[in-house]
């Protein structure tokens, strides 16, 4: 066993790549899931836990996507103010139609660990509520799920 090493990756030691998800009709948390594994960069060979070596995320169309059974009356979400009796409460259906990037971000951030480097890769997601996004540059690569 003499010569042999464990590979730990260093932040330049790989490229970061641009994917694209369209979230029109898929159910919201298996899009989560894999969208959580490629901003860790679980898909990599190279993944190392305590760097940050996944990619980056643009996710279109996410006012379409699906809630199965009766999560869209259901399911509650909460925001608190910081004040007394701040606590508010909101309903998937009534997220969904206002602030639709917040039910993807949300579901993702569950996924992530709650450590600095689980807030440096979920800035790496990038989420519309329409089909267009600024980030024809990059030239993201089209994800299908």
């Amino acid at each position: 066993m003499i010569g042999k090493r464990t590979y730990s990756a260093k932040e330049g030691d790989f490229e970061r790549r641009w994917f694209l998800v369209d979230a029109e009709g898929k159910t919201l948390g298996r899009i989560s899931t894999e969208i959580a594994r490629i901003l860790r960069g679980k898909h990599k060979p190279i993944f190392t836990p305590h760097v940050d070596t996944g990619d980056f995320v643009i996710v279109i169309n996410a006012e379409k996507v699906n809630l199965t059974g009766r999560k869209l009356e259901q399911k509650k979400y909460y925001r608190h103010s910081g004040y007394f009796g701040g606590l508010r409460e909101f309903v998937a259906q009534d997220v969904l139609a206002k602030h639709p990037d917040r039910i993807i971000r949300h579901a993702v951030k569950g996924m992530i660990p709650g450590t600095t480097l689980g807030r440096h890769q979920l800035k790496k997601l990038k989420i519309y509520a329409g089909a267009e996004h600024p980030h024809e540059a990059q030239k993201p690569e089209l994800l299908e799920l």
